[in-house]
This record gives structure tokens, sequence and C-alpha cells, in this order.
């Protein structure tokens, strides 16, 4: 069943998917396929290991956004660690073929690349949420009449968790000093000018402003540089939850100017289940000592890490944030994923999400199945990956469905699928199937309207 709304034919398809637009989108899996091979990336597909459907072949993955693929190459790599373990024990060290002692700093080129950040601003550690109670340590400070902090209706319930928790641990009511801003009536996504307008409205009140990248069940990705400015410019201090951003969406975290963003490395980082994770303190803070702070050795300068002295001498940057020696085994797959990203270029990975996620929009909007809308906004600049789709009717079996069909996308209660077609691992034909399978199975609930076949 398709619709084809162009007068483009498969031998006019565009040399890649560079060339796109959406007036160029045609309904045809025949098409999706002809822009695949023109792709410059598609090389990159083969870098990971797609999973089987029930039928051998391979599925459709489109859950980067809840857990990207593995590279290939990360089990040899993890092998080397296990095999320097075992014939150097704690001299692996020093003499490991990657020395463990500085493993963390492997990965901050990288990440200083994909955050927009300078070396000495990022550093990998821990897990997402330990390292937001850490910057809340250091970054909510209520004082006086600056106490509140200001988050998403509806925020990942983890974050949400962890402002509670900080602001019941100074004493305070989370009922009264945490604060959401919520869509309007009637809408799924936030308006920016009403973040804005809460900004302003709470003014002197406001110690922290604590929002995401990219909401984790819309799609929606915020204007981070806006909102931080005006956030800083009534006073208040600023992070970001970047779990849905980073590999994902453009990022100049150091020229924005949050103090400080946080992100886990198992979504499109593609750091496996439980990755190490990755937080941004921003260079104003660098040498910052009187900032308060969890301690551990490992934040002590490497000058005298060592020498086990009583006297915290904290290094300089974010390494000065870090408590414990890096975990080397939850490490290594981002040795193996980041290059893959670097060699790809993030401009070109960006370009390409944006171009098959409005691929999917479009195919949706073409085929018009009945009480199925778009939550994720359609304007580039407020979204990427990931498309949110609001199924009126059966939306849990709907996605059971598709599972069973080797579709491989997520579910959100109350009526909530998720999509995100990869930058790297996905292609235009996995995005025609999974609508086409998306569209029939809505079907048996409510009819199609508009569809041809």
């Amino acid at each position: 069943m398709t619709t084809t709304a162009t007068p483009l034919g498969i031998s006019h398809a565009p040399t890649s998917w560079m060339e796109l637009s959406a007036c160029d989108f045609v309904d045809s899996r025949d098409w999706a396929r002809a822009v695949d091979t023109r792709d410059p990336l598609s090389q990159f597909r083969d870098r990971f290991a797609i999973p089987p459907a029930a039928d051998g072949s391979q599925c459709v993955y489109m859950t980067g956004n809840s857990l990207g693929l593995k590279p290939h190459g990360v089990r040899e790599l993890i092998q080397e660690k296990l095999e320097d373990w075992a014939t150097l024990g704690v001299e692996g060290h020093l003499k490991a073929r990657k020395p463990w002692l500085d493993y963390h700093m492997r990965l901050q080129p990288m990440l200083a690349e994909m955050t927009g950040a300078h070396l000495d601003e990022v550093v990998a550690m821990n897990t997402l949420t330990v390292n937001l109670h850490l910057m809340m340590v250091s970054f909510y400070r209520p004082e006086g009449r600056r106490t509140k902090i200001l988050i998403e209706q509806g925020a990942f319930p983890s974050d949400t968790y962890a402002v509670r928790s900080h602001i019941a641990s100074r004493g305070l009511d989370p009922a009264e000093h945490m604060v959401t801003v919520a869509p309007r009536a009637g809408e799924r996504t936030l308006r920016h000018e009403e973040i804005i307008a809460k900004i302003d409205a709470l003014g002197d009140t406001l110690a922290l402003v604590l929002l995401p990248g990219v909401h984790y069940a819309t799609g929606q990705v915020f204007d981070i540089a806006a909102i931080t400015a005006r956030a800083r410019a009534v006073g208040s201090r600023v992070g970001w939850d970047l779990a849905h951003s980073i590999g994902n969406a453009e990022l100049r975290l150091h020229e924005w100017g949050p103090d400080f963003a946080c992100w886990c490395s198992y979504k499109y980082l593609c750091g496996g289940p439980g990755a190490v994770a990755g937080c941004f303190i921003h260079r104003r803070h660098a040498d910052a000592h009187e900032v308060p702070r969890y301690l551990g050795w490992w934040a002590n300068s490497p000058v005298n890490r060592f020498e086990m002295r009583d006297h915290f001498s904290p290094t300089h940057g974010a390494d000065g944030w870090q408590i414990s020696n890096p975990p080397i085994l939850s490490m290594a797959p981002l040795l193996v994923s980041l290059p893959i990203f670097m060699e790809a270029g993030l401009g070109r990975m960006r370009q390409r999400s944006l171009a098959l996620s409005g691929y999917l929009m479009w195919l949706i909007a073409q085929r018009r199945p009945v009480g199925v809308s778009i939550v994720t906004p359609s304007n580039t600049h407020e979204r990427a990956s990931q498309v949110s789709i609001l199924v009126q009717r059966g939306a849990r079996s709907v996605h059971h469905a598709l599972l069973g069909k080797g579709i491989v996308c997520d579910f959100r209660e109350p009526d909530i699928l998720r999509a995100a077609p990869t930058a790297l691992a996905s292609s235009f034909e996995d995005v025609w199937r999974m609508v086409d399978a998306f569209c029939n199975e809505v079907s048996t609930h409510s009819p199609l309207i508009g569809a041809t076949a």
C-alpha cells in the first residue's frame, strides 16, 4: 500500500539523502532502497550488530534512543582488557596495551567535540543520575529568596526524584520549591516562550534551571542557548540533562554557557547497557575550589594523588569532580563507538538523522492513519532522531504486534510510540518498513483514510 506524492521516479532518485527535501520524498520501498544505495554514510551501517528478527533477517531497529546498537570491535577490546588483567594484574594500570591509569582521558577529546566543549570541561564518570546528584551538590545552593528549581512537567522520573531529594535534603519542601513549566492545555510539547516567561516570573527566587536538551517522551529539542542565557540573566544556575541529546542533536556547550550538563552513554553513543556516563562543567568553574562538592580520591591532583595525603587538592577542570577511578570495562565500548562517529562526521550525522526522521513523519502524514498524530515538532530546530507518535487506540497492542514483526520501537504510557532512526545504523528502507507495518497494524483498529492500494 503506497502513496506517491511527487512525480519523481526511482530513476530520478537524488544522488543521496543530502539532496533530499520533503517535496522529494516518495512512499515507496524501492525509492527508499535507491536512496540508501546512493548514501555516502551507508558503509557505517555494517559497523553495528543489528539484532535478528524471528525469521532470521535483520530487524528494523528504531530504539537507539533507549539502547544503542553494539559496534563491532567491542568484544575484541573488552577481551584485550581481560587478557591484560589476567597477565599483568595490578601492573595493568601502567603496562596494559591501553594503560588503565589515565583511561578516561582517551575519551575526553571525542566527548569534547561531541558536546562543543574544551577538553578540561568534560569527563566520563559514574552514571547519569549519580552525576546529576553530584552537580546539584555543587550548583544548587539555595539561599535567601533564591531556593527554587525549575524543571519541566513530565520530566524523566529519575530527574524528578533527584530534584525532590536535593530540595528535601536542604530542609525545604519540594512541593513549594520544585516548580514545573507545562505545555498549554491540549498540547503535548512546551512552547519556548512559556519557558522563558516562567524563568522571568521566578526571577530572583530561581536557584537552578534543570531541563532536558531533548525531551525523552516527545522528542522535542529545546533551545539550550536561549534558555541558558535567560536563566543566567536572572541570576540562576543552569544545568542540562543531555541523555537524548549527545550524539543526536547539535551541542555547543562552552559557547552556550550552562554551568553543567550530564548525559548517559548507552543511547546514541552506543556504549552498552549501563555504560559509563559523562559530565560537562563550564570552564569558569575549572578552578573554583570553593564550590562545594563531594570529594573522592580520583579528583585529587594527579601530582600527589598517590601520596595518600589527608589534604585534598582538586585537579583542574571537570576532572576535579571525579570520585572514583574509572571503570575500565565500562569505558571500553566508547573507545570503539566514538571513533566511528568522528569518522562519519557529526554534522553529516545530524543532517542524516533529520532526513530519516523527516521521512518517517512525512510517510505517516501521507498515510493519514486514523487516531494517529505526531507529537514531535516538525521544525528541524526542534527535533532530532526521535519521532514520538500518539496512538489514540490500542497503542500497546500496536507496539506488541510490531515487535512480533521485527520492528523494534518502544512504548511509553499511556499512548506514545517512540521511533528513533539513528544516523548511522538506520536506513531509509528501515523507515519505510517501520511506517508500513505501523500503519497496517493501526488499521486493524481503525481503517486508514486516504491510502491507496
